[in-house]
């Protein structure tokens, strides 16, 4: 990506989710990066790059407004511009039955997966703006959000949002030369999918979809990467499927997701609420 690649991949690299304030700079130079969860993997990987010097880590609620202004705030006045926002925080958020989910499971899924990207596109768009130098905003979102059964209920609700998001965004932005676009992951053999069971859950995956191999984080920052680059200079408000041909499937994909008993992924049979990495009980 005009020399941008290798350095760009730094906060995927090592399979592990990251928040919304990626800044790649669009010249030969390392990328420079204010990521929002202190992630050591990712500092270990720049260090190694010789790139530790353009990333800055901020501790950030992504669904609160203030941490998102003060992440964005802090991109521009370290690195004076800000190119690229990757919104990608990511929860499993409410799990079980519609009829069972509890209210405030339900609305603390939005705020961690909707409203954490309405908010790193305001922000983001905002300071894009000022500059006049147009930028990218890629936004996570699922193939679960395409269709029904691909995911829990509110995870997918939150998903198809971003999508629409995406698009609306898109139009809003494009007289600012501000692309917008969200990236539809199917099975992902992330530690956020396989809590600590990997090899089981890719036996999961293997069995849900054509392509022999389950999806990594590299395949999703390949995608990234595409849609960050000049390649990608006349694509906005889409949102790219990179799920192995699950989707592909059509008809057959919901019937196929339903859970094994005896597997990792039966979790989706409980009521409650899966927070993810964010700490929280």
């Amino acid at each position: 990506v005009d020399g941008r690649a290798a350095q760009a991949e730094l906060p995927q690299r090592r399979q592990r989710q990251v928040g919304p304030g990626l800044e790649y700079h669009r010249d030969g130079e390392p990328a420079r990066v204010d990521a929002a969860q202190q992630l050591e993997e990712t500092l270990e990987l720049a260090e190694k790059r010789k790139a530790a010097a353009r990333i800055r880590f901020q501790r950030s609620d992504v669904s609160r407004e203030a941490d998102v202004e003060a992440m964005i705030e802090l991109a521009m006045t370290e690195f004076g511009r800000l190119d690229i926002v990757f919104n990608n925080a990511g929860i499993g958020g409410a799990l079980g039955s519609l009829l069972e989910t509890e209210v405030d499971d339900w609305d603390f899924t939005f705020a961690a997966l909707v409203r954490s990207v309405f908010l790193g596109i305001k922000h983001g768009a905002r300071a894009m703006k000022a500059t006049g130098l147009g930028g990218v905003i890629i936004n996570t979102a699922s193939v679960a959000g395409l269709s029904g059964g691909a995911g829990p209920a509110a995870y997918s609700a939150s998903k198809a949002a971003v999508i629409n998001l995406t698009r609306a965004a898109a139009l809003e932005l494009a007289e600012h030369r501000i692309r917008v676009n969200a990236i539809c992951p199917g099975g992902i053999l992330t530690p956020l999918l396989h809590r600590g069971n990997p090899e089981q859950v890719k036996r999961r995956l293997d069995s849900l979809q054509p392509w022999p191999e389950a999806g990594t984080g590299e395949n999703i920052a390949g995608a990234a990467l595409f849609l960050a680059s000049d390649d990608a200079a006349f694509v906005t408000g889409e949102s790219l499927v990179v799920d192995g041909g699950l989707t592909a499937m059509g008809p057959a994909l919901p019937r196929r997701m339903r859970p094994e008993p005896e597997e990792a992924m039966a979790q989706f049979q409980f009521v409650g609420v899966d927070k993810g990495t964010t700490g929280e009980p």
